[in-house]
């Protein structure tokens, strides 16, 4: 069983007992949080499609720490002009486990 569900404005297909890394999501680690924004569910065959929600579906997600990702450089140049920028960045995620699917 697996189902496609809607987490911060991203969709991620879903199984029972995956870890997988999110957006970062506000909560203490540890905590449960749930998503009802489930768009598909695929139930050992049996297929239902949402429009554009399944009503009533649900996923619960148990919160296991929260991470930095790898850093992303963005360099700046224009070439004869003497102009150099460097910037870089981490997005913050969150390792999350799938608890529970409710369809």
């Amino acid at each position: 069983m697996y189902v496609i569900v809607d987490i911060q404005g991203q969709q991620f297909k879903v199984q029972q007992d995956q870890r997988l890394f999110v957006h970062r999501i506000n909560a203490d680690q540890g905590a449960k949080v749930e998503f009802d924004k489930v768009m598909l569910i695929d139930n050992d065959g049996a297929i239902t499609v949402g429009s554009p929600v399944i009503e009533g579906a649900k996923v619960v997600l148990e919160i296991l720490s929260h991470v930095k990702g790898d850093k992303v450089l963005i360099f700046k140049k224009k070439r004869r002009k003497g102009y150099r920028k460097l910037n870089g960045h981490r997005q913050q995620f969150s390792e999350v486990r799938i608890k529970e699917i409710i369809a």
